[in-house]
């Protein structure tokens, strides 16, 4: 079993747990549940750095990060050095983050915010929706076309955004739905974690030149930016590269200036 498998069958049971506790129902009584949300399609057409710029304590590849930043410091900074939207882990077992986290990160931001987990299930949806996400992350290798069809529908009948992330040129192919809203493609294989950012270049030729795109992982220098803004990606999602320094937002405005 691989640690793609290994996530997906833990989210599994921990979602099954969560569902016998707290009802749906429930969690649309939270105060941010019907509150309007940003688009974070529209911010990455507008935006000339187009960073969602991560909090991230830790990962299956890496472990630990950084353990030591608190997190509204993170947020805080990340908007005030000019993160188009902020990208906040809620995976417990494997990336150290937590649902509070998300909360937290809402009370803070006033820019999009993507609920980064691995949804498997519906509820997961009004989840994010209940503590304060803008958009959602659905990734093709854990889902089939059906489910993200589905999830897709169900997050916009939320007023929640879509980033659909892929690994390959076979699994846009078999998973890729017009209604999503940003396409994400990631550099690192989920099943290896090794990180490869041809797979960006090989996959924007295949890309709606119509529809808005982002690179993940692995972007750790300005050249790279550069160069995939120029292979036509609208934003890139980086984590590591902010969180393992001392100063993140200071990090994210030096990217931002130099790329």
């Amino acid at each position: 079993m691989n640690i793609l498998e290994r996530i997906t069958q833990t989210k599994t049971a921990e979602v099954k747990a969560k569902k016998s506790l707290v009802s749906s129902s429930i969690l649309e009584q939270s105060p941010l549940y019907n509150r309007s949300t940003f688009s974070v399609a529209k911010a990455l057409k507008n935006s000339s750095s187009g960073i969602i710029a991560e909090h991230k304590r830790r990962s299956p590849s890496k472990a630990v990060i950084n353990q030591s930043h608190q997190l509204l410091n993170v947020i805080n900074a990340y908007q005030e050095n000019g993160a188009t939207a902020i990208s906040v882990l809620t995976d417990t077992n494997y990336f150290g983050g937590s649902l509070e986290d998300l909360f937290l990160a809402r009370s803070a931001a006033s820019i999009p915010l993507l609920r980064k987990d691995f949804v498997i299930d519906p509820y997961q949806i009004t989840e994010a929706k209940a503590f304060g996400a803008d958009f959602i992350l659905l990734i093709a290798s854990i889902l089939d076309k059906a489910q993200i069809q589905e999830f897709t529908a169900f997050a916009h009948e939320l007023n929640l955004e879509v980033l659909l992330e892929v690994h390959s040129l076979e699994e846009l192919e078999a998973s890729y739905i017009e209604d999503i809203d940003v396409v994400g493609v990631n550099n690192r294989n989920l099943k290896t974690f090794e990180v490869d950012l041809k797979t960006s270049f090989d996959i924007a030729k295949a890309l709606d030149p119509n529809k808005v795109k982002i690179s993940e992982s692995g972007l750790s220098d300005t050249q790279s930016i550069i160069n995939l803004k120029k292979a036509g990606y609208n934003g890139f999602l980086i984590g590591e590269t902010l969180m393992k320094t001392d100063k993140p937002g200071q990090t994210l405005k030096q990217l931002i200036e130099q790329s």
